[in-house]
């Protein structure tokens, strides 16, 4: 080395020195970080996960419930999401993503070197932290893996799993995976959810505008939502169609048309609230047997027996006559005011607001204003203005009724596209509404209601309320003493009568206060005389009429006491109108049924229900019954339906003090039960019978189904005669009584 300088100028000499001390140093920096980096990543991409996951992933989806005609009811989700392929986003939808999002993502690696070093460079130029420059493939990355934390770390290992997913999977699997997974608002995830939430239609069936509004969706669901702030939402759409328009994706004149047009949505109604209360027994079956998480997140397919038409009649049929009812009862008042609680009205957001009303519909709205003579309300994003006339059944003055701050009830009759709607005042005083329908040839519930607001209450009155049910358990009294060889023209006495009891005499009395000597069987029923029913479960023994009445599939628990020949047993609805189906099934019961078939997420059927049959009376003892119930309708307490235009059969109840009002009944296709009261044991009112407050939501209800489309152009059908009368004269079957009965109304 000395020989190599020796005829060097010293100068030379040392410059070379120099360079090769800052070689050697750059080449140790060098060396340096390549191995910091290579420890770095090494740190960083330990405990990654591994992307081979992917291939075998599947992301939570919605278990979805349809009705009998496989229009969806309901769903359950801790995720709403509807999985989609890649062929059903439409190139619409795809062309505005990649605009807005990530210009290069067909052509990239996995990550934007050129757009990480400009996001980059902005950032530090205003400040900021690393962002923005995210392709496609790195946010899925991050929301499949990765917490949204921005930080070098989780960047660094966000890129890395991005170049992972491109060397694992075509750019169509990832736009797929991507668009299934993103969150875009209102508990929405992935773009068919999206599409079907915001538009009510599939996203292969969405316009340009619509597209472009989801897409600029992911950036922020919560700033650019269009229900919460429409007016950042058209920015970022018009943004989005820009995007498009400088990409070649559409044209000037497009886009023009495009950025000129209102965001204009059409919400999804939120199926749950069709048949809450059936969805909610649903629900309970399915977790009880499944579990939680594969009903939340396995996305089954639920196949009920409900009518989505039948439904939709039941509920208006309930809401109606609890209408009917507070009308002929007067304004209560008491209203709930929120002033009083403390709250600002602008930020007032009642339950009944979460889903879209719909005319008919009856709702909690928030009164805005009050003066004489008209008030102004406000429900979700509705206004109303009611006057006078619209009060005119509460006989008062609105100012007297109405001030800033209520919460008041009111009847939906009209809707506008530009949020002004037109309603009535009612009134919720707390009265409650049920009703059970089911088809009689399969044991399906067709329609379920189990009160009268479920964001109210949750409690089923039609499954869960153990109510007496009055004369309307009249008819196994009846069943039993038919089915033991009696007929309908044999005679009984109705005449004041003294039962001997453990505590001293009792005489029971009938509800008119009168008595009518000799009468048929077919007349005490039909008139729902209590002497003779009272007469006859003591003849044939209490024992031997529960004994029947569990056969019709009774099972609530009936003490052994002769009053309860006259309903002071307590029983459900569903049991009841279930109990009732037997007349018209010639003797057969059917035990009702929710479900007809559940399959798992790639369609293998779990389970599937077929009738349960079980005979119950003789179809001689049936066919009689059905005569004597129809009887009820043309000639006894429930005449008002004697016009309707199909037969029809049935029987009120109604319960001491008014407390519980029911009708149950059956055309030859349909069996029905109504009931009507208050959760408390308390009464309705005077005069506030089965035939009065039940048996009007009964006949509408009836009418709606008769005339659904199911039934169109279809003969109704008639009841099977009963057998010849025996030839021999009407027996007398009264008998002296030895037990206790307690007064009751018919």
């Amino acid at each position: 080395m000395k020989r190599l300088y020796e005829d060097l100028p010293p100068v030379e000499i040392a410059g070379r020195k120099l360079v090769g001390r800052v070689l050697f140093g750059l080449l140790f920096l060098i060396a340096a970080l390549v191995g910091a980096t290579a420890g770095l990543m090494l740190v960083y991409t330990t405990d990654l996960p591994q992307v081979d996951a992917l291939e075998a992933y599947r992301p939570s989806s919605v278990t979805e419930l349809y009705d009998d005609h496989s229009r969806v009811i309901g769903s359950f989700a801790l995720q709403r999401r509807v999985v989609a392929t890649y062929e059903d986003f439409p190139s619409v939808l795809r062309d505005a993503l990649v605009s807005i999002e990530d210009k290069d993502f067909y052509r990239h690696s996995g990550i934007n070197f050129w757009r990480i070093v400009g996001a980059a460079y902005r950032d530090i130029e205003s400040g900021g932290r690393l962002q923005g420059a995210s392709t496609l493939t790195m946010q899925l990355a991050r929301n499949l893996f990765l917490s949204p934390d921005r930080s070098f770390h989780r960047k660094v290992q966000e890129t890395m799993l991005a170049i992972q997913i491109e060397r694992r999977f075509t750019k169509p699997q990832i736009f797929t995976l991507y668009a299934n997974q993103i969150f875009l608002g209102h508990g929405v995830y992935g773009f068919e959810a999206a599409s079907e939430y915001y538009f009510s239609k599939p996203a292969r069936s969405l316009t340009l505008t619509e597209a472009a509004l989801l897409a600029g969706l992911p950036k922020g669901p919560g700033i650019y939502s269009p229900i919460n702030h429409p007016e950042r939402a058209q920015k970022r759409r018009n943004l989005v169609i820009n995007a498009m328009l400088e990409d070649g994706k559409i044209t000037a004149a497009q886009a023009a048309d495009a950025r000129s047009a209102p965001v204009a949505l059409h919400l999804q109604h939120d199926p749950n609230s069709l048949a809450p209360y059936f969805v909610e027994e649903i629900r309970r079956y399915l977790e009880t047997k499944y579990g939680a998480d594969q009903v939340h997140e396995g996305g089954l397919r639920v196949y009920t027996s409900l009518d989505t038409d039948l439904q939709k009649a039941a509920n208006q049929s309930v809401l109606d006559g609890l209408a009917a009812y507070e009308h002929r009862h007067g304004w209560k008042g008491q209203l709930e005011n929120i002033l009083a609680q403390g709250i600002v009205p602008n930020r007032y957001h009642d339950a009944d607001w979460d889903s879209e009303p719909e005319v008919n519909g009856y709702i909690h709205a928030l009164v805005t204003g009050a003066g004489s003579g008209i008030a102004t309300l406000r429900f979700g994003r509705y206004t109303a203005a009611i006057g006078q006339p619209d009060v005119a059944w509460t006989r008062q003055k609105i100012q007297a009724m109405l001030k800033v701050g209520d919460i008041c009830y009111v009847k939906i009759l009209a809707l506008s596209a530009n949020g002004a709607a037109r309603v009535s005042l009612e009134q919720d005083s707390g009265t409650q509404g049920a009703l059970v329908a089911i088809d009689n040839a399969t044991g399906a519930i067709k329609a379920m209601v189990g009160g009268r607001d479920f964001n109210d209450s949750k409690f089923n009155r039609a499954t869960q309320a153990l109510r007496q049910v009055g004369s309307s358990f009249k008819p196994y009294v009846y069943a039993t003493v038919i089915d033991q060889g009696a007929s309908p023209d044999d005679t009984i006495l109705d005449e004041p009568t003294t039962f001997e009891t453990a505590s001293g005499p009792y005489s029971p009395h009938n509800y008119d206060e009168k008595f009518e000597g000799i009468i048929t069987l077919r007349r005490a029923l039909a008139q729902s005389r209590n002497i003779p029913a009272l007469k006859l479960a003591n003849k044939v023994g209490i024992k031997s009429v529960i004994d029947y009445a569990e056969r019709f599939g009774i099972t609530s628990k009936l003490p052994p006491y002769l009053p309860v020949a006259l309903g002071s047993a307590e029983i459900t609805l569903i049991e009841q109108t279930s109990a009732y189906s037997v007349f018209p099934n010639d003797g057969v019961r059917i035990t009702p049924r929710y479900i007809t078939k559940v399959t798992d997420y790639e369609g293998r059927v779990l389970e599937e229900d077929f009738p349960e049959v079980k005979d119950a009376i003789s179809s001689r003892t049936a066919r009689i019954m059905t005569g004597m119930l129809h009887e009820v309708v043309m000639h006894g307490t429930a005449i008002a339906a004697s016009k309707m235009p199909f037969p029809i059969a049935g029987k009120t109840g109604t319960t001491n003090d008014f407390t519980d009002a029911w009708f149950v009944g059956f055309s030859p296709s349909t069996t029905c039960g109504v009931w009507v009261g208050y959760d408390e044991k308390k009464s309705l009112g005077a005069k506030e019978t089965g035939a009065h407050a039940a048996l009007p939501i009964w006949m509408n209800f009836m009418i709606a189904a008769m005339s659904s489309k199911d039934m169109a152009g279809k003969d109704p059908g008639d009841f099977q005669p009963p057998p010849n009368p025996p030839a021999s004269p009407a027996q007398k079957v009264d008998t002296p009584d030895t037990a206790p009965a307690t007064e009751e109304a018919h």
